[in-house]
């Protein structure tokens, strides 16, 4: 049986079990690829084609936290399912979500003083972050995702990098952050006939070059339009992943994906209607 939703004006909205008997429905399906696809067409053949460069960069979703003692943990490494881990209690094994990760997400704290003339800057701090990663890459000239992938939180930013590089872009062009600038990532760009417009790092021991300080300046200025895709899913949608298991995560963080694009072309729609 297919499942089907169909929301109209002056209709009931679904109750939250069809909604979520028709998200499971999509996630057996593995359809969130096709669904973002066949929107991405649907964008290209308006005109809304990926141009401009592109920029990339990833972001931890958060998942509720699970409490497991040293043991479950250990068997959670050694690939073990949940099954496994709690055969006695499938009711427990189902409620575990043993593909999420720990990470530590780097932040700042706030200072009471902040914005006055003698203020110390605030002190930077690393806060751990429990469940997923959502990495995507935005065309530059538009701003819609066009690629995107997600992993387990502690998956490193430039681990998921050719997953979400976009070939058909027109431009050559690729921003990202230091946390993509390694020697693989530099070989795929290059591969794939683009130009790097990747972060500098900092030398160890030693100061930043006065040229690749400028350049970084320049590119962050560009990079930081990516955000914007981050601080609507994390703010206006309240993006926060209370699904089990990877491919219900995968589901919902596309379906966000897919959502902002849903909002990106009304913005560019909004703009270019008559008054």
């Amino acid at each position: 049986m297919v499942l089907t939703l169909s929301l109209t004006p002056g209709v009931q909205s679904p109750d939250a079990k069809t909604i979520w008997l028709f998200r499971e429905q999509l996630v057996k399906a593995k359809a969130i690829n096709k669904l973002f696809g066949l929107f991405d067409t649907r964008l290209k053949d308006s005109g809304y084609l990926a141009q401009g460069g592109q920029i990339i960069d990833a972001t931890v979703i958060a998942a509720p936290r699970q409490h497991l003692n040293d043991g479950e943990k250990a068997l959670i490494k050694e690939g073990k399912s949940a099954s496994q881990i709690w055969p006695e209690s499938p009711a427990k094994a189902a409620q575990k979500d043993i593909d999420a990760r720990w990470t530590m997400k780097r932040g700042s704290l706030k200072q009471s003083e902040a914005g006055a003339p003698s203020a110390p800057p605030p002190a930077q701090i690393m806060v751990p972050m429990f469940g997923y990663k959502n990495h995507a890459g935005i065309d530059r000239t538009f701003g819609f995702v066009r690629k995107w992938a997600v992993t387990h939180a502690a998956r490193h930013d430039s681990g998921a990098f050719e997953d979400v590089l976009d070939q058909e872009n027109i431009a050559q062009s690729v921003w990202a952050d230091t946390a993509y600038r390694s020697a693989k990532n530099e070989r795929a760009v290059r591969r794939a006939k683009l130009k790097s417009m990747i972060h500098f790092r900092k030398p160890k021991g030693k100061p930043m070059p006065a040229p690749h300080r400028r350049a970084n300046a320049a590119r962050s200025k560009v990079r930081s339009a990516v955000e914007h895709v981050f601080a609507v899913q994390k703010h206006r949608m309240a993006l926060f992943v209370r699904t089990i298991g990877i491919e219900r995560a995968k589901m919902k963080i596309g379906m966000a994906n897919l959502a902002y694009n849903f909002k990106r072309l009304v913005w560019h729609e909004g703009k270019s209607a008559p008054a």
